[in-house]
């Protein structure tokens, strides 16, 4: 059996940044707590535990020094109470969901009703509509919700999809708004490592070589998840957090097992994974990566 690694998986710029900037934080000796997992991924959650930097749902969990906010971000006020309760703060928001906010900001003082194709619940998008008015934004995910719209009411839209939507499931829900508002126009905003994630993701389901695909990643992380409804379409795949998860069975017919791994995974959870899935071939003593 033999191990093929996408061409591109795993820790983005924006969760390695933000996993550096904790480390960093933690290595002087300081302590605090993060607004919500830093990253979506169950071991980088628990590593930043030992180091004592332990994760809260909400404020009022935080009554004094550090509250680190994540790398998906958060409203701009969140920032605004934080002060005000005298508390400090890490801030390890991606770049880029900074650029989203900053371009939502614009198309709505140029009069653009802002649609948000993502979760609802996924603190990415809560960071860009807490603040709004409600009459200033949508946020849709079908073409059911979509149709529901009155889009008469508006000239103009602009859309912004959640950083790490698989865009392409979501085309019908864009071209649906755009042809009920012809001045409708699409912000770029889905992240480059998901994009370079998700195309790498297709060419190992496409290598005729491979035999099955494990895509590993946090229970939370919807990249991940994204990437194994990829998989999924062109050879048996499974969506693991580590190699407990893994199940002999999977690769009881041997030959060339596809691994990818979602943007908040970290390089030796791969790793980890990797030899397990050896160790369950006998026949493959070392790993014989493709």
């Amino acid at each position: 059996m033999k191990i093929r690694r996408a061409a591109k998986y795993g820790f983005c710029a924006g969760v390695r940044i933000a996993d550096q900037k904790v480390k960093k934080f933690a290595a002087g000796g300081n302590s605090g707590n993060i607004l919500g997992q830093v990253v979506h991924n169950e071991r980088v959650v628990d590593e930043m535990e030992q180091l004592g930097v332990h994760t809260v749902q909400g404020f009022d969990e935080v009554e004094q020094g550090t509250i680190v906010f994540s790398a998906h971000g958060v409203p701009p006020s969140f920032h605004q109470r934080a002060r005000a309760r005298g508390l400090r703060i890490l801030d390890t928001t991606c770049p880029f969901v900074y650029d989203i906010h900053d371009e939502a900001s614009v198309a709505l003082s140029e009069g653009a009703h802002l649609v948000f194709i993502g979760d609802p619940k996924h603190r990415e998008v809560i960071g860009y509509t807490h603040d709004l008015d409600p009459a200033d934004y949508h946020i849709l995910m079908t073409e059911a919700e979509a149709r529901a719209v009155d889009w008469t009411r508006y000239g103009r839209v602009k859309i912004f999809y959640q950083t790490t939507l698989n865009a392409d499931e979501f085309e019908p829900v864009a071209r649906l708004i755009e042809s009920r508002v012809p001045a409708t126009r699409r912000a770029d905003t889905i992240c480059y490592a998901t994009k370079q994630n998700q195309e790498a993701a297709h060419e190992l389901g496409r290598d005729p070589e491979v035999t099955c695909i494990v895509v590993i990643g946090g229970k939370r992380s919807a990249n991940t998840r994204h990437l194994w409804e990829i998989c999924q379409r062109y050879k048996p795949s499974y969506l693991i957090q580590g190699a407990d998860d893994l199940r002999s069975e999977w690769f009881a017919g041997g030959g060339v097992v596809g691994v990818t791994a979602g943007a908040s995974t970290p390089d030796y959870v791969v790793e980890e994974v990797e030899r397990a899935i050896v160790a369950l071939a006998p026949s493959s003593p070392v790993p014989a990566r493709a």
